[in-house]
């Protein structure tokens, strides 16, 4: 996994990039029609329930713009909410709050319908020693904050990209001649380089399971689109000697009957790629 700094520095990217895409040379409506130093105050009302993500995020956005901001909290990340809620007050320059306004709410309801959707799995879940992980199917330039999302509603992060993890799957197989060449070839690679990354191999049949367990340096296997039955035989066969994940055909309906098989993970692209933002509005006082 990366580390906070690293994560720190993405986030710093997100913003700095969507405001240079969203003003411009300017904002010219505010520019138009507001005084410069022109005070005022606003509000981000809930429109929609579900679990609300972003309020921290919103936070960094709003002191990148302009630090003397004053953001009251009133509901924090992670916490159900119903229409009608307020999260937070904002207030100090006008032309200010209004340069963050839209990537304030772009942002917090892309991730709190992340966190409403995993907050599902999450329940779904409960009374198992599984845990619910995201995937890298994410949106392109803002994979932080989505897996931020996913984190602040009670589920687990998988790799965050390419380059903190080794994930070895049907295609690198393929390519590299066969599971054990694949196996043997990446040990290899990371005694020669010096790299201290943890390594994930799928398997898509028992026989695969089998070639991968007699293989060291495997961290995790990726049971891929087994049905429970196979899933339950593969998880015998390892024998707790690696971590056991799930991915494939996981939804609302099938998560905790693959939690039940003993894995001790299920990941879903579904948490990010698949979701409908939440409803929410930033308004101002009068």
């Amino acid at each position: 996994m990366i580390s906070e700094k690293q994560f720190r520095e993405e986030l710093d990217i997100i913003i700095k990039n969507a405001l240079r895409e969203d003003i411009g040379d300017g904002d010219h409506s505010s520019l138009a029609c507001i005084p410069a130093d022109a005070q005022g105050k606003a509000r981000l009302l809930v429109k929609e329930a579900g679990v609300l993500a972003g309020v921290e995020f919103a936070q960094l956005i709003f002191k990148y713009v302009d630090p003397s901001l004053v953001v009251d909290v009133l509901i924090p990340d992670g916490t159900t909410v119903a229409v009608g809620d307020e999260a937070f007050y904002v207030s100090g320059n006008s032309q200010s709050i209004l340069k963050a306004e839209r990537l304030v709410l772009n942002s917090m309801q892309r991730m709190s319908a992340i966190a409403t959707k995993t907050k599902v799995f999450v329940d779904l879940l409960e009374g198992t020693a599984t845990k619910i992980l995201d995937t890298r199917k994410t949106t392109p330039g803002i994979r932080a904050i989505e897996k931020w999302a996913v984190k602040i509603a009670g589920g687990e992060n998988h790799r965050f990209a390419l380059y903190d993890m080794i994930m070895l799957k049907d295609n690198h197989i393929d390519f590299a001649g066969g599971i054990a060449q694949a196996i043997q070839k990446t040990n290899a690679y990371l005694r020669d380089s010096g790299r201290d990354l943890k390594v994930i191999v799928e398997a898509r049949t028992l026989d695969e399971v089998q070639q991968i367990m007699d293989n060291p340096g495997v961290y995790r296997i990726l049971l891929d689109n087994m049905d429970y039955e196979t899933t339950r035989k593969a998880v015998a066969l390892i024998q707790g000697k690696c971590q056991t994940e799930s991915s494939g055909n996981i939804d609302h309906n099938t998560v905790r009957e693959y939690a039940l098989c003993g894995v001790d993970f299920v990941s879903s692209g579904a948490l990010t790629h698949s979701v409908w933002n939440m409803d929410l509005s930033l308004k101002a006082v009068l």
